[in-house]
């Protein structure tokens, strides 16, 4: 009969070596014997604990193939299954496309599990040295130093890959959690609140259908491209003031959508406009098809406008905040904005300077002093 084992796992050093490994015992029953690649004995640890928990889990086989598999593997596997619609939307897919080509040149033949914090703060800083190739008919010439921003969106295309194959097992931790970006960024992502003198300024420079889709978004909180964009006319219902949305970023976005009288309006001015197609907005240049991309007509009409540029997507923002500064709970403008999470709420609602005097002003410093009568 075979001795009991006085440890579940050990952690010891080779004579000829630093580096610490590790000695456990798989489901069943096999003697495994791996480097935990550090000299640190807590980091080694730590390591043990993962592959005991992972053994525990049934999920030791899939951290063990982790060790093996290389970044741009892993990466062409999560372009094909976790970044395509109906997964992600398309232009998230296209992001990921263009970060990855940055990426893989530097960590694609890596083990994932070699990445560390330091190789990825390293290659964050060459990128922030770089220059912006642009494509000319001479040929691809050096523009301007890249934007912080542009590098920063390739760090979180990053940090998602390596959260995916953590929750896959085939990767201890997240290495893009131990590296702080080399650079500040100011107001990174920070939604804009569109005052109504704004939007009263877009709206007189702005084209018809523009101007409609400033007033649905703003009134209803739809998604410009997901959502709005892609929007057939029979799924308007005027009679009942409602539309319908069928597919959407998330699952909770797919819903019914009540409307105000300023979004009917802008709806049924643009049913009038729209054509005789399918579409809401169909595409200038192919009528079969609708419009996906408002870019270059939202910045023509801010700069004649004379407002500086925010997102149109933005808009979404302001109809949250509106909602917010005018009483509502915050649990029911999460539902209006069909936002699975109440958490996101704080990211769309933007509290102005003026409404948080307004709700100061309304400060009851006696309250604690009030008598009740009798």
């Amino acid at each position: 009969m075979a001795r009991p084992s006085k440890h579940d796992g050990v952690v010891y050093r080779r004579r000829d070596s630093n580096i610490w490994w590790m000695r456990y015992r798989d489901k069943a029953g096999r003697r495994r014997l791996e480097s935990t690649q550090t000299e640190d004995w807590q980091e080694a640890q730590r390591c043990l604990r993962e592959r005991l928990q992972a053994r525990d889990d049934n999920s030791l086989d899939a951290l063990r193939k982790g060790q093996h598999l290389t970044f741009g593997e892993w990466a062409d596997f999560f372009l094909a299954n976790y970044s395509k619609p109906p997964i992600r939307a398309p232009k998230t897919h296209e992001a990921n496309e263009c970060a990855l080509k940055s990426l893989r040149p530097v960590f694609g033949p890596m083990k994932m599990t070699e990445i560390s914090p330091t190789q990825i703060e390293v290659h964050l800083r060459q990128r922030l040295e770089s220059h912006k190739r642009v494509r000319r008919k001479s040929g691809i010439v050096e523009a301007g130093l890249l934007k912080p921003a542009t590098v920063h969106q390739e760090f979180r295309v990053l940090r998602h890959v390596f959260s995916v194959a953590v929750k896959k097992k085939l990767c201890p931790a997240n290495p893009c959690a131990g590296v702080e970006f080399p650079v500040i960024l100011k107001g990174l992502f920070r939604p804009h609140y569109m005052t109504w003198s704004e939007q009263q300024k877009i709206e007189r420079y702005a084209r018809v259908y523009l101007r409609n889709i400033i007033r649905i978004i703003t009134e209803t909180g739809l998604r410009i491209y997901k959502e709005l964009a892609a929007m057939r006319k029979d799924r308007v219902d005027l009679a009942n003031k409602v539309v319908f949305v069928e597919d959407s970023k998330t699952p909770t976005g797919v819903a019914e959508v009540p409307l105000t009288d300023i979004a009917a309006e802008a709806f049924r001015s643009q049913i009038e406009i729209a054509g005789p197609g399918p579409w809401l907005f169909p595409s200038p240049t192919k009528p079969t098809a609708y419009q996906k991309n408002f870019r270059k007509i939202w910045e023509r009409t801010l700069r004649k406008a004379g407002v500086p540029y925010f997102r149109i997507y933005d808009l979404r923002s302001t109809h949250a905040t509106r909602l917010s500064a005018g009483g509502v709970a915050d649990e029911w403008v999460t539902q209006l904005l069909r936002q699975s999470n109440a958490k996101v709420f704080k990211k769309y609602s933007q509290m102005k300077l003026q409404m948080k005097r307004e709700a100061l002003a309304k400060l009851n410093r006696h309250a604690s002093e009030t008598v009740s009568a009798g």
